[in-house]
């Protein structure tokens, strides 16, 4: 089985310490160079030649865009996989302009991310035209996943904490069924716990944990703006079933838009 090379370009150096981890206990993938900085990453890309570049669009000097030019001018044979905080169509298309073969917003669980390289070191020819749509239709299908997730970073839930991926599920559940916000004991938790493999109480905690550390960390605006009127300040915080209650509200009420 050939060895895939893999370069990872990462603003945020704990999560590309995760990625590298991750990628050393997988057979078949090995980082063969890493930077948080775009300047570095061309010479990096000179030097290791990678199979596939994986380039966060927020890069200290040259951004990941400019990495995706040099990348898509001088090394046509290496696999570009754009990632970032962004889901705004535009900064997708432009990703794909400069010649990322997938964009993935972030948070992006490293299995994902070994599954698309995965799939584009397969052989497989692949057109930009094609490649675009592709993306665009995928977004379609994690759009929520995304806005829930976006929301969690701006009031400051960490993606890394088991609450996050748990907090979404119920959420996204709320979103599909309102009438679930009145079962969350006897219905979510549990369902959350089959699909992720825990208990409910696990899960109870997981989630109330989740909350709490965004509470303690203070981002009074960014809690504002997402739940308008309904300010909780100091020590107060909604409870599971509000918070799910409040975010599910908000996701319907802007679908309607």
């Amino acid at each position: 089985m050939k060895l895939i090379k893999i370069a990872l370009f990462e603003n945020n150096e704990d999560y590309m310490k995760e990625l590298k981890d991750y990628f050393a206990q997988a057979e078949g993938f090995e980082v063969c160079a890493e930077s948080p900085n775009g300047n570095t990453a061309l010479e990096l890309l000179k030097k290791s030649v990678p199979d596939v570049a994986v380039v966060d669009l927020v890069l200290a000097g040259l951004d990941g865009f400019g990495v995706l030019d040099y990348i898509k001018a001088n090394m046509p044979e290496c696999l570009a996989i754009a990632i970032g905080g962004f889901t705004d169509d535009k900064i997708v298309d432009k990703a794909i302009e400069h010649g990322a073969l997938y964009y993935l917003a972030k948070p992006v669980k490293p299995e994902t991310l070994m599954d698309r390289i995965s799939e584009l070191s397969s052989g497989k020819t692949v057109s930009y035209a094609k490649v675009a749509e592709t993306v665009r239709d995928k977004r379609k299908t994690v759009s929520l996943d995304e806005k829930i997730s976006n929301i969690f970073i701006t009031i400051g839930i960490p993606p890394h904490i088991k609450g996050f991926s748990y907090l979404r599920e119920g959420i996204k559940m709320a979103v599909a069924d309102t009438n679930i916000i009145n079962k969350v004991t006897k219905e979510l938790y549990p369902q959350i716990g089959v699909k992720f493999n825990t208990s409910a109480s696990k899960v109870e905690r997981a989630i109330r944990h989740a909350i709490e550390v965004a509470w303690n960390r203070g981002r009074t605006d960014a809690i504002s703006s997402i739940f308008g009127a309904r300010v909780y300040i100091g020590n107060e915080r909604p409870t599971n079933s509000e918070f799910i209650a409040l975010v599910a509200d908000k996701l319907i009420l802007e679908s309607f838009e």
